[in-house]
């Protein structure tokens, strides 16, 4: 009668030893997991990217491949951190909430800092600076934007461009992505697109005369990628990154190449403002 309870005894020791072996295996699944994925990206070495497809030069599809200024600096960082990225796109009224609910990693989609906005996702370190474009029909006579109350004003939804045009008291045309902005101009059923300027500039460059740029003015706060709410690792080794590719001349390279001529406003500086920003894009020789 004595052998079960010993028996017993034995194979809760066993049970104890599997159950410690497991805990031990699991903890060191789990360092292991964090040494494969240290940025909690959704899927290791990738970083993928929700960013849109119709606003040239900044971010666009062209040829089956996503590109522009913001993706193509997004690809010159993350090679940095040695991650491929993977650019997926969507509309920009629901990018930042994609992000947050980790759709995706990143946002590229030349994002302008807001204080509303901070409420849903975090910012890296301003990588560029933007203007306002006020585009219209050819022959309008609008020419700023202070002709704007009374008049049927486009905007895409959730931009900045759509918080100017509210706090200006106007009651814009709430679009969901720029092509609609630019057929509501050549379908005259708007009197005014307020776009992000470099975009309505390539936009009117494009129209064959059919769209102009009548006006434009700075952008109060710069752009900068959007990652998730407490994915620091992320946002930190972004931002690192984002120095060294100003440093080796791919930021002034790359604004050169979608931005020719563009002046550089004096108190601007990209990323966290401690690196030298080259003058130029260094020659193949160098």
């Amino acid at each position: 009668m004595r052998i079960v309870p010993a028996l017993t005894r034995a194979a809760a020791v066993g049970v104890a030893a599997v159950l410690a072996a497991v805990t031990l295996t699991a903890c060191g699944s789990d360092s292991a997991g964090e040494a494969d994925n240290p940025y909690n990206l959704l899927q290791p070495g990738v970083l993928r990217a929700g960013t849109l497809t119709d606003a040239p030069p900044n971010v666009y599809l062209k040829d089956g491949k996503f590109t522009g200024f913001d993706n193509d600096l997004l690809v010159a960082a993350a090679d940095k951190l040695g991650l491929k990225v993977e650019f997926v796109g969507t509309d920009f009224s629901g990018l930042l909430a994609q992000v947050n609910n980790r759709k995706f990693d990143i946002g590229s989609s030349s994002i302008t800092i807001t204080e509303a906005r901070k409420k849903t996702v975090d910012f890296g370190n301003g990588y560029d600076f933007g203007y306002l474009g006020l585009n219209v029909p050819a022959g309008s006579t609008l020419s700023s934007f202070d002709e704007l109350a009374g008049k049927r004003v486009v905007v895409v939804q959730g931009t900045v461009q759509d918080d100017y045009a509210t706090t200006k008291g106007l009651d814009p045309v709430r679009v969901p992505d720029y092509n609609s902005g630019l057929n509501q101009l050549k379908a005259g059923t708007a009197d005014a697109w307020i776009s992000p300027a470099e975009i309505g500039e390539k936009t009117a460059a494009d129209s064959g005369g059919k769209i102009t740029v009548a006006a434009k003015e700075l952008s109060p706060a710069p752009t900068a990628y959007a990652f998730a709410k407490g994915n620091d690792a992320l946002r930190e080794a972004l931002n690192k990154a984002l120095d060294e590719v100003i440093a080796d001349g791919t930021w002034t390279r790359l604004n050169e190449q979608y931005y020719p001529g563009r002046a550089i406003p004096a108190d601007f500086a990209p990323g966290s403002g401690t690196v030298t920003v080259p003058s130029a894009a260094p020659s193949a020789a160098s």
